[in-house]
């Protein structure tokens, strides 16, 4: 019965309509959700579609609508099963991996992960830019700790030993830790998840917690770094390491940020994190400064994203991998990274924005 079900419902012109339908209900049930907090819709949608996933009647269908067919690419390594993968920050705390898999994402990054469980900053810490299809957060690595996050992630495996989904170990410090010591919470957290996680990327630039992206400048930079790749080293398996950077940053200090990364072998970049600058939003200043500071990600976030990437990939693109991140929404937007020297592509506000289509939509021809 299910494989005539699958065939009459499931032909191509009959799943595409489908698909057009899903997106106009995912459009509806949008402009409901986007009445209610940010971060209370987060979390009530990613739990409803992960019990849907636990059913095996809901993920066949999940994934029948949203999964698209392998794309292979091989990346540090590794195989991902399509070049479009999950930010860090959606899932930080390795819980969501089931339904994030169904959807088709090649890979996702769990974090940012920290040694010791924190709250992050005081809520509201999320916010909607609707006329710029963009986020503002400032959440400030609110995860369950790396130790937690592990038992996660172990489970994971055990549970679903055959999914090709990738998971990354994004990694950074606890708040109460100083600068000085930062390179111990970065070591902590890699040597916890060494075994479990796929790849590692070093979160040094996000704006959200205080004094962090002083990490980013070269000299405290390399000490965080150096102990990562001796670690690395005495392991038997050597996995990737990618360095996370800021859009702020300006050309020459990136350059010499992607310099150290090479002197070190590490893998590569992921361009960018999300910014702080407010230039030419459609939203009001009158809303801008009633949300305060934070991470500014989405479509304004693209142009400077792709600009550095390009900048980076002419001098290092052949010695590091990079990973595009930043505005990307459509296929189009892809291509362009791709075209200016990424690897792979990773998306999170265009997911809040599009739905669980936006992956489908960036893989289509």
């Amino acid at each position: 019965m299910q494989l005539i079900y699958q065939s009459y419902y499931f032909n191509t012109k009959q799943k595409n309509k489908i698909i057009l339908i899903s997106r106009c209900m995912y459009n509806l049930l949008r402009s409901i959700l986007f009445c209610f907090d940010p971060e209370q819709v987060h979390y009530f949608s990613m739990n409803l579609l992960q019990s849907v996933c636990k059913t095996k009647p809901g993920r066949w269908f999940v994934q029948k609508l949203f999964k698209p067919a392998d794309q292979p690419v091989e990346v540090g390594g590794l195989t991902f099963r399509n070049p479009v993968g999950l930010a860090a920050g959606f899932d930080k705390n390795a819980s969501y991996l089931l339904a994030l898999d169904s959807l088709g994402f090649s890979h996702v990054e769990i974090g940012t992960v920290t040694p010791r469980a924190q709250e992050g900053n005081e809520k509201p810490r999320l916010f909607r830019l609707k006329k710029d299809y963009a986020l503002i957060n400032r959440m400030g690595f609110n995860n369950q700790g790396v130790d937690l996050v592990k038992q996660h992630v172990l489970q994971w495996r055990r549970d679903h030993p055959q999914s090709t989904l990738m998971v990354g170990g994004n990694i950074g410090k606890n708040k109460i830790t100083s600068n000085e010591d930062a390179w111990n919470d970065y070591l902590l957290c890699f040597e916890a998840l060494y075994d479990v996680v796929d790849y590692f990327t070093v979160n040094v630039s996000s704006p959200n917690t205080p004094g962090l992206r002083a990490l980013q400048e070269v000299e405290a930079l390399e000490v965080i770094l150096q102990a990562l790749a001796d670690a690395r080293r005495a392991e038997t398996v050597i996995k990737p390491v990618f360095l996370k950077i800021a859009p702020d940053m300006n050309d020459a200090d990136a350059l010499a940020v992607a310099a150290l990364v090479a002197r070190l072998n590490l893998t590569g970049l992921i361009i960018s994190n999300t910014t702080i600058d407010r230039k030419n939003l459609r939203t009001p200043e009158q809303e801008l400064e009633r949300i305060g500071p934070g991470g500014l990600s989405g479509m304004p976030l693209k142009n400077r994203a792709q600009q550095l990437l390009h900048r980076i990939a002419a001098d290092y693109g052949h010695q590091l991998v990079l990973v595009g991140s930043g505005g990307i929404f459509t296929a189009s937007d892809a291509r362009e990274r791709m075209q200016a020297g990424a690897s792979l592509i990773q998306v999170w506000t265009s997911f809040v924005y599009a739905g669980p289509s936006v992956i489908k939509n960036i893989l289509s021809k």
